[in-house]
């Protein structure tokens, strides 16, 4: 089960990567800390689905943001989120919002939906953290370049859908400090969250847990 909170408003998340990216972000960019960020049970997608009906039925509760992954197909992600919500009252446009989708309904939680990583595209936390490597850095062509020879003689063990991860982790890994985890890497700036997705996802946090 995810730890209890005292706050009246909670953003679901499917690991503990996503949990500290989400902080990193958070800090950088100043929010009021209006929201706790919660892994449900094990984590993973179907944590994050099987928590929503209990979360918005939370004495109290005032916001539900969901975070998660798109994976392969961003229409199949967008179809069990969007089915578990209804299931409980909630009714979601058939598509994904860009901007990320919010919605409400009289007497019961705001809830608030973003697919990694842009609500558009398929892919996950890593595709959206690749998006704030520094314009012009050196060193992501040349990771990007041991990606392809490693998978042309067929010597990567990862899976295609697992190849945003070894890109950004293989870049990590070149830096200053090797290994650095994603959103310390943000706090660190080796990841910069200036970027144009990034505002776009702490944009949707505040009109979901702020404004």
């Amino acid at each position: 089960m995810s730890r209890r909170s005292d706050k009246n408003a909670h953003l679901l998340v499917e690991g503990k990567n996503d949990q500290h990216v989400v902080w990193a972000l958070c800090e950088a960019y100043q929010l009021p800390e209006t929201f706790d960020v919660l892994v449900p049970g094990d984590g993973g997608v179907e944590a994050v689905l099987q928590d929503i009906p209990a979360r918005i039925d939370e004495p109290g509760l005032q916001t539900l943001g969901i975070m998660l992954d798109a994976d392969e197909d961003i229409q199949t992600r967008w179809a069990g989120v969007r089915r578990r919500l209804e299931e409980v009252g909630y009714g979601l446009p058939k598509q994904p919002v860009e901007s990320g989708c919010i919605t409400s309904l009289p007497g019961r939680p705001k809830v608030g939906i973003w697919v990694m990583p842009n609500n558009q595209f398929p892919g996950v936390l890593e595709d959206f953290v690749g998006f704030l490597i520094p314009q012009n850095d050196r060193l992501k062509p040349l990771a990007e370049k041991t990606l392809q020879s490693i998978e042309k003689k067929k010597l990567n063990l990862y899976r295609p859908t697992y190849r945003s991860k070894a890109l950004i982790h293989t870049w990590l890994a070149w830096q200053e400090t090797p290994g650095m985890p994603m959103g310390q890497a943000i706090t660190a700036r080796v990841l910069l969250h200036d970027q144009t997705l990034a505002n776009n996802f702490v944009a949707w946090l505040k009109r979901l847990f702020v404004e």
